[in-house]
């Protein structure tokens, strides 16, 4: 079983950088899920795939692995590009979008 090393992204909803600047040591899931017949819930056997580690740095994470003799795979984080635009700059005179309306 392969465990993913991860920066996780910040979500839709969030505007802020909560829960992201920890890295995540998520397993691959062995077995697909399957459907519960009698209520449609979602459902696994893989008890792996419940675990999920939070580690400082990248390093941690891989000598955790290592250590443990755990197969891994790194995924690099990318930061976001960040804008720096004020609500203000909607009514700047030297606006170069045309009003709508």
């Amino acid at each position: 079983m392969v465990a993913r090393i991860y920066k996780p992204a910040r979500t839709a909803m969030q505007s802020g950088t909560a829960k992201t600047k920890l890295w995540v040591l998520d397993y691959e899931p062995e077995q697909p899920r399957q459907v519960e017949p009698l209520m449609g819930w979602t459902s696994s056997d893989d008890m792996k795939s419940q675990l999920r580690l939070r580690f400082e740095t990248r390093e941690e994470a891989i000598a955790y692995c290592e250590k443990n003799g755990i197969p891994y795979q790194v995924f690099e984080a990318r930061e976001p590009a960040r804008r720096k635009i004020a609500y203000a700059d909607n009514f700047a005179f030297n606006r170069v979008g045309q009003w709508t309306h």
